[in-house]
């Protein structure tokens, strides 16, 4: 069967340019946000099984607004009223939405603050921290993913080289080969000195994980007005700290699911789980 391909769209939305890969299709329109510091493309092996019966919308959130990590970095109310202007531009009206990580909340904002309708939500590994994150105004170095990403590799030699070194680090292990290929070829480009360096920039991931503890979204859960799929990997490495079966249990039409031997990177390490999970939860 040949692999159905996406459009590469660009959407003016207020005062930025919003690039997303679209689906075309009659049918019901699905909404997904991808994780901090990855790109759309990364959806591309679900999308593809859920275009033969939706229209799939792919936004790219990360260098659309410039902000430094040390200025208190990008605030997720403002991605998610980008999100949701976006839908209003292209016309996307009470869609199904599923977010990973970052991107789980951001939608779960969108939805409660600035009148996203949704038909139902999958939230995949929600970044929705301990309560006390959000009032002690943590800097750079204490935010723990931020801390990390502002120090992550950005230059070799070559695809091979990042191949190799993508492989050797536990982040990556489980990930599907298709789903590393696409992080290869979208989620890297030619740096200034020839190489390969993140299309996402370290601090540009800095910055939108700091603005992750700008806005507690824990009072936001119960206003939730559509169906939710909260789902869990059962290996994640946030399941010391982030407590998924309470986010679940406090929204009012909410379940649990979690996905066996998998990590934090769900969509990548299990695409065919989640694409399965997706399309019998949105049927």
């Amino acid at each position: 069967m040949k692999d159905i391909q996406p459009e590469i769209l660009k959407q003016q939305t207020g005062d930025v340019e919003i690039q997303y890969l679209h689906y075309p299709s009659s049918g019901p329109t699905v909404v997904l946000m991808h994780a901090t510091g990855f790109n759309p493309w990364l959806w591309h092996p679900i999308a593809r099984k859920l275009a033969h019966k939706h229209r799939v919308i792919a936004p790219y959130f990360c260098d659309h607004r410039q902000v430094e990590p040390e200025s208190g970095g990008m605030d997720w109310m403002l991605l998610a009223r980008d999100l949701a202007l976006l839908c209003e531009k292209i016309s996307v009206d009470k869609p199904y939405m599923a977010g990973h990580s970052m991107g789980a909340t951001v939608i779960t904002i969108a939805h409660t603050t600035y009148g996203l309708s949704a038909m139902k939500m999958m939230l995949i590994e929600p970044i929705v921290l301990p309560r006390f994150m959000y009032t002690i105004g943590i800097t750079l170095e204490q935010n723990p993913f931020a801390a990390k990403s502002i120090k992550r590799r950005n230059a070799w030699a070559g695809e091979a080289d990042a191949r190799n070194y993508l492989k050797s680090k536990n982040l990556f292990a489980r990930w599907d080969e298709e789903m590393m290929d696409l992080y290869v070829r979208y989620g890297m480009q030619t740096g200034a000195n020839g190489g390969l360096e993140l299309a996402c920039h370290p601090r540009r991931e800095a910055a939108i994980f700091m603005g992750s503890s700008q806005y507690d979204p824990w009072p936001l859960l119960q206003k939730i007005e559509c169906p939710v799929l909260v789902v869990e990997g059962e290996i994640s490495e946030n399941r010391d700290f982030i407590d998924l079966h309470k986010i679940a249990g406090l929204v009012p039409d909410g379940a649990y699911h979690e996905v066996k031997n998998a990590g934090h990177l769900i969509p990548m390490e299990q695409p065919d789980e989640i694409a399965r999970i997706m399309l019998e939860f949105f049927k």
